[in-house]
């Protein structure tokens, strides 16, 4: 009889203990807004070139707490898809963030020709603002960056105007391009390394100074660890190594070209976060605050290697592993109840054209710079015989026009870039779409004519977009993105979090869809240019009748859903 006395007061503390459990669990589901932290954080995780057929090909190889967080306790959809042929990092990143493509956001390209300064600038180059925390330099003489050429703004931009500055945006990238241009005009701060040193820096536009615990970061030398070591497969096997060496143009390499296509780069870049996180106290304020981070060794290593060698293999588990130790960390310091991730990729990338050949499957490594000479060479039989010139850049399967040697001839645009077209395909390219054309919207009604005219924008002067031929790229090794195919094109798209029915979603989706989703149920604006749409098939029962009336989703609940509410 001792027993039922000892039962009942065991139960006078788990009944109420899991009640209230219950009521935690509820509260952020049912009543999700930013103007009251629920939740505390909402993390985005860009991996870059990282396809959207690996999270299924090493889903059986993932371990507990990393991808399977996603895979298994939130929500996956697996037919996500670019809707624009120019797959590049910059306008992935900026489209991820704006819900937006090119023709809204204005970023076409990593970098464009500048017909005022006569030579190519990249998307978040500023002269108005100096890099802030390179050791050894003198102050002021490296240009910064910043987010000057967006044309939309993004959720970042949104959140602080909706919260009226309380909530925090911070972002962190081995690039500049994919640190500054998701935390938009009003981000708190953008980290990123200096890729000799790999010490981290930021931008005058956003600080003059770095603060004490990113100086500290700095002097402790962190960087220093993941030099001189081998990276080994599960087999013990050495794949490659951080071991100090000279560059292509014989100067010692640096952090960036030697441990960037290593996952200890990973690594680096998710301590830096961590750091990060505990030192501006992210979710700790009266606001959901947002933290974007994406990671870079991917694609530094991918276009080497190729999507189906070992070391991408090898990579994809490592990152695994990585980031089950930061939603670990991100539960000690914050809750995960209290957290929303969302997880995808700026681009893909395309199989290895050897590969690919091996297959029978027609690719090729093609040489831009001979490509280059070779377009310019019909330009000149036609503009001007017999005098050298320089018509255009050409950064496969872009070419980047010179107006000036085009006005020496007497030509203008539309003429121009015609010309440069049609030269183009004579050098092998399928087909291509000119500024002109596309400024009018005068492109097919057709899949491929949206593609393009979503990769449309009104900066960089003259330029042509050429339609390569599938698995053909513009290095004469390893191989590239964009391309408007469905290798460059399909990313991830998962989120974890109370609001998501966990399941696979087959669906369609769009990159622009995460941010419109996350918008919607923050009780935010959309960014200004955004295209995306709520994706309420994902959302738990409250949050679904909240979207209901306003949704444009198409579309039942995913066959493979789970009826479990992701772990706290």
């Amino acid at each position: 009889m001792k027993f039922f006395p000892r039962a009942i007061a065991a139960c006078r503390y788990f009944f109420p203990a899991l009640l209230m459990c219950l009521i935690l669990a509820a509260v952020p589901a049912s009543f999700a807004s930013a103007y009251n932290a629920h939740p505390k954080l909402v993390v985005v995780i860009v991996i870059d070139q990282f396809r959207g057929d690996y999270l299924e090909r090493y889903r059986d190889q993932f371990g507990e707490g990393g991808f399977r967080l996603l895979l298994d306790h939130g929500a996956n959809f697996t037919d996500c898809n670019y809707d624009y042929a120019n797959t590049r990092t910059a306008p992935g990143h900026a489209t991820l963030f704006t819900g937006a493509y090119s023709n809204g956001h204005g970023i076409a390209a990593n970098e464009w020709w500048d017909p005022k300064k006569k030579r190519i600038v990249t998307s978040v180059e500023d002269d108005d603002t100096k890099l802030v925390g390179v050791a050894g330099e003198i102050a002021g003489n490296k240009t910064g960056a910043s987010p000057h050429n967006l044309l939309a703004d993004t959720l970042g931009d949104e959140l602080k105007l909706a919260t009226q500055g309380r909530a925090r945006v911070l972002t962190v990238s081995l690039k500049d391009r994919a640190a500054v241009l998701p935390g938009g005009f009003s981000a708190d701060a953008a980290y990123w390394i200096d890729p000799k040193s790999g010490a981290w820096v930021t931008s005058t536009y956003y600080r003059h100074d770095l603060p004490k615990w990113a100086q500290d970061f700095n002097a402790g030398n962190r960087a220093a660890k993941y030099w001189d070591r081998d990276w080994k497969n599960a087999n013990g096997d050495v794949l490659r190594s951080t071991a100090h060496r000279k560059g292509k143009d014989g100067s010692d390499a640096g952090f960036y070209e030697v441990v960037g296509s290593a996952p200890f780069a990973n690594e680096y870049e998710l301590e830096f976060a961590k750091e990060l996180v505990v030192y501006e106290n992210l979710g700790a304020g009266q606001a959901t605050d947002l933290l974007a981070i994406s990671l870079s060794p991917n694609d530094i290593l991918g276009h080497q290697v190729g999507p189906d060698s070992p070391e991408m293999a090898a990579m994809a588990l490592a990152l695994d592993r990585e980031l089950a130790d930061f939603f670990t960390f991100l539960g000690h310091q914050i809750g995960l109840a209290n957290v929303w991730i969302a997880l995808s990729a700026d681009h893909g990338v395309s199989a290895l054209p050897d590969a690919a050949k091996k297959l029978r499957i027609p690719a090729a490594n093609l040489d831009a710079n001979k490509l280059e000479a070779q377009i310019n060479g019909a330009l000149m039989a036609k503009f001007s015989p017999g005098h050298a010139a320089s018509y255009i850049k050409l950064d496969y399967p872009l070419a980047w026009i010179d107006q000036d040697a085009f006005a020496a001839a007497h030509v203008k645009e539309h003429d121009a870039e015609n010309a440069v077209g049609e030269a183009m395909k004579q050098a092998g390219l399928r087909d291509y779409f000119t500024k002109s054309q596309l400024a009018e919207g005068e492109a097919p009604d057709t899949p491929l004519g949206r593609k393009f005219l979503n990769s449309y924008s009104p900066q960089g002067g003259w330029y042509v977009m050429g339609v390569p031929a599938p698995y053909t790229v513009g290095s004469s090794k390893g191989t590239d993105h964009a391309s408007p195919y469905t290798y460059d094109t399909h990313v991830p798209l998962a989120f974890y979090g109370l609001p998501f029915r966990p399941g696979t979603y087959r669906t369609h989706a769009e990159p622009v869809d995460l941010v419109v989703t996350l918008a919607s149920l923050l009780g935010i604006n959309a960014p200004t240019h955004a295209v995306g749409r709520v994706l309420t098939e994902a959302l738990a029962p409250s949050h679904l009748a909240e979207n209901a009336a306003g949704s444009s989703a198409a579309g039942s609940p995913a066959a493979e859903s789970n009826a479990e509410r992701p772990p706290q």
